[in-house]
């Protein structure tokens, strides 16, 4: 048995000496393209901010929301780029996880894939939760129905520090069948899953795109006025709520073992999704802003399509926006599913995790049981708990783990100083340094709660490592 000391908590696993355009790399299957990795990337980001987050964001902020999303913008687009270098040189599953084992040690790579599996967990099931406000807002438009709020409303409310029983409904039924077809469909295979996704993804952004033209018409600068109620504080705590938008780049990270041509293609896909994530956040910001007085963002469920029916005066645009929002959820929660499988996939293969998540199915090339273990955690979460007292979780495990990608490639640059072939991040050590700074303060501006709930996991995570981890680490059988 292992034992935990210094040197358990620092030893590495060596860089990967495997051919990076090869036909198979461990058990999967290159079947990914460049652009549908883009398309995973810009379908799991796009969408989760801007259907749900303006509502919990602008009566922060107020209309400085929109510095809100640049910040986030900026602190991901430098982060991207410390991302795009790390998995040009490691371009293996398990993302951060990966990339700190391979620089920080075990105990690091502990730390962060648990940030990870946090984070995906957590996304996929608020987003799946937001869901049911857009699904009821279409069902209503179309047939004049609502599902009872027995069955689409969680029965915990959060209050602060507490959480308690006392909300209208049992379950939120509709998030629950979301998770399970998303699983279900994940189990098929990734390159089934993916063109989906593309689908799914390419949709949406038309619909975003109708949005920001419909709303013109109603503009009103005085809706911008005052411009930052709360102060820079306001704008801080909205940014680092709104940072959960971009967990999507993790994804495209996530599966680099299943990527055609990864060291071209990942950092490619990284840089471009982010573009267009980050410009369309801010023009749908700006139009929402300019079409509604900011205090009707509060507590507004199925906000964007509130907007366009009060806009065009017609419930056909409502529709057509629920119905982007359902396709958009749909998508995120998708991806959100896979990244989580995939990092658990990477720690079990190390020995990490138990090996039933390393497991992969020998017709669909997909890891079956971890998929399954994803979707059974999830469900209580999406069922039962409001989405609201989720995004800051998620934020702190996506801050968290651009932390450690930016960490990971100053060791990697003082280890390996040769150039690369691939992407290379400009302005280095300039770069990671304003990354981990930006990180920083938008961890700093979260919330109490949000700290003593991620204490809580760390603490789980280390009592399992010391549990599990460390007895069947198969580094510790190698050396």
């Amino acid at each position: 048995m292992s034992r935990f000391s210094l040197s358990a908590m620092t030893r590495t696993k060596a860089m990967p000496s495997i051919s990076l355009q090869g036909g198979v790399v461990g058990e999967f299957v290159r079947t990914i393209s460049l652009f549908n990795l883009i398309m995973m990337g810009v379908g799991c980001t796009l969408g989760t901010g801007i259907f749900f987050a303006l509502t919990e964001t602008v009566p922060i902020a107020g209309p400085a929301v929109v510095i809100s999303f640049i910040i986030a913008g900026f602190t991901a687009g430098i982060s991207a780029l410390c991302y795009a270098e790390v998995s040009a040189r490691i371009p293996i599953a398990g993302s951060a996880y990966t990339f700190a084992y391979m620089t920080m040690g075990e105990v690091a790579a502990v730390f962060v894939g648990s940030c990870l599996i946090l984070e995906w967990g957590i996304a996929a099931a608020a987003v799946a939760v937001g869901w049911s406000s857009y699904l009821n807002q279409l069902i209503s438009i179309m047939f004049g129905l609502e599902i009872p709020a027995a069955l689409k409303t969680a029965p915990f409310l959060a209050n602060g520090k507490d959480l308690t029983l006392g909300g209208e409904g049992y379950i939120n039924l509709p998030a629950v069948i979301l998770v399970w077809v998303c699983a279900l469909l994940l189990l098929r295979g990734s390159k089934e899953s993916t063109t989906i996704n593309t689908i799914l993804t390419l949709t949406k952004v038309i619909i975003l795109v109708l949005f920001v033209v419909m709303t013109i018409q109603a503009f009103n600068f005085d809706n911008f006025h005052p411009f930052m109620p709360n102060g820079i504080e306001g704008v801080g705590a909205s940014a680092a709520i709104v940072f959960f938008s971009y967990i999507g780049l993790d994804a495209i990270v996530g599966a680099s073992e299943e990527v055609k041509n990864p060291s071209r293609n990942i950092p490619l896909a990284i840089v471009i999704a982010l573009i267009i994530v980050t410009s369309v956040y801010i023009l749908v910001a700006v139009s929402s802003l300019g079409a509604q007085v900011v205090s009707d963002f509060t507590g507004q469920e199925a906000g964007l399509a509130i907007i366009l029916e009060g806009v065009t005066g017609g419930s056909w645009s409502a529709a057509l926006m629920s119905v982007g929002a359902v396709i958009s959820v749909f998508s995120v929660t998708l991806v959100a599913i896979f990244g989580q499988t995939r990092v658990c996939f990477a720690m079990s293969r190390d020995g990490l995790l138990p090996k039933l998540f390393s497991k992969i199915h020998f017709n669909s090339g997909v890891p079956r049981a971890g998929t399954l273990t994803s979707a059974l955690l999830i469900t209580p979460l999406a069922g039962l708990l409001p989405s609201h007292l989720l995004w800051g979780m998620v934020s702190m495990g996506t801050l968290v783990a651009f932390s450690a990608v930016a960490m990971s490639l100053m060791i990697l640059r003082h280890k390996y100083p040769e150039p690369i072939k691939g992407f290379q991040v400009p302005l280095y050590p300039i770069t990671p340094i304003l990354s981990i700074l930006a990180c920083g303060y938008l961890i700093y501006s979260l919330t109490q709660t949000v700290y003593i709930t991620f204490g809580i996991w760390v603490a789980i995570a280390a009592v399992l490592y010391l549990i599990q981890g460390i007895r069947h680490s198969k580094l510790a059988r190698l050396n």
